[in-house]
């Protein structure tokens, strides 16, 4: 994308990360990590950009993860340790000392691989729309999507020995994380702004391959309950009860293994979607004012 910027980290043998920081950084405010969910990008992210209200308060970064957006490395697989890791070496690169750290769906495991990786670095964490388990049938029973049958076909679809020059992501594909993120009834210009940006970010038989191991991340990841314990930052966990990826039920029960943090809550913003800062922008917006607020 036009704002995106890189920086080369030398993880997995160097790595090109892709990130946006709409406003000149300011060493005086705290600075908030924004983590896009599955098969987006930064772009995630533009209406809190425009908040003047959000950025007066902090520096935001967002950080395309591994496989996502502008981000590239030689590596072909990789694990969500691996883009913890990176982000954390982007914000050493960018003098960047501590951060709160946002994710999305996929973003809210990242911010805890941060916390457990970095606690010195990390001030807090705000996971939104997420689910801190593996794919396990738990989570199903509690009103979460089956992740395993939802990724297998895409997987499938991007597995090739060919090369696959013309790959690009189907409008099928595309309407299908439109719908479960921003809501089958989201405005007509998001469902068009995404279906432009996901085929772009994902072309040709590099892009085919970078879809296909997120997919796989998102599909066999580690779950992180055992790990709760060792997270010492507070927690903000925002969920929309319109969320059909992840459920209200499975953040209540998964809020409550924060049981060192000094405070771990949990905001459910009604009608929010999966994707709950694009959808409920400013019920977001003004809880991170006043969670970083707090705690910077």
């Amino acid at each position: 994308m036009p704002n995106t910027k890189t920086v080369h980290v030398p993880h997995l043998g160097g790595i090109d990360a892709a990130y946006q920081m709409p406003h000149v950084y300011d060493s005086s405010k705290p600075t908030l990590v924004l983590v896009n969910s599955f098969t987006t990008s930064s772009e995630l992210y533009r209406q809190q950009y425009a908040n003047k209200e959000l950025t007066d308060k902090m520096n935001l970064v967002a950080i395309e993860l591994l496989g996502h957006g502008q981000t590239r490395t030689k590596s072909e697989n990789f694990t969500y340790w691996d883009t913890a890791i990176m982000n954390l070496q982007v914000m050493e690169a960018l003098g960047i000392s501590k951060a709160f750290v946002l994710g999305t769906s996929q973003g809210g495991w990242i911010t805890v691989r941060m916390a457990l990786l970095a606690p010195d670095k990390i001030q807090g964490i705000i996971p939104l729309g997420t689910s801190l388990d593996y794919e396990s049938e738990r989570t199903r029973k509690l009103g979460c999507w089956d992740g395993v049958a939802a990724c297998t076909g895409p997987i499938d679809k991007w597995t090739s020995n060919e090369s696959t020059p013309d790959f690009q992501p189907d409008q099928d594909y595309c309407d299908f994380l439109i719908d479960i993120g921003f809501g089958k009834n989201c405005p007509q210009a998001t469902r068009d702004t995404w279906r432009k940006i996901i085929p772009s970010n994902y072309q040709g038989d590099d892009g085919r391959r970078r879809a296909r191991m997120a997919a796989i991340n998102l599909r066999e990841r580690d779950g992180l309950h055992g790990r709760l314990f060792d997270i010492r930052c507070p927690v903000m966990w925002l969920h929309g009860t319109d969320d059909v990826v992840y459920s209200v039920a499975n953040a209540e029960h998964e809020i409550k293994l924060f049981t060192n943090s000094p405070s771990a809550d949990l905001v459910v913003v009604e009608g929010g979607a999966h994707f709950l800062s694009a959808s409920h922008p400013k019920d977001v917006d003004d809880a991170l004012i006043s969670f970083v607020g707090r705690y910077a």
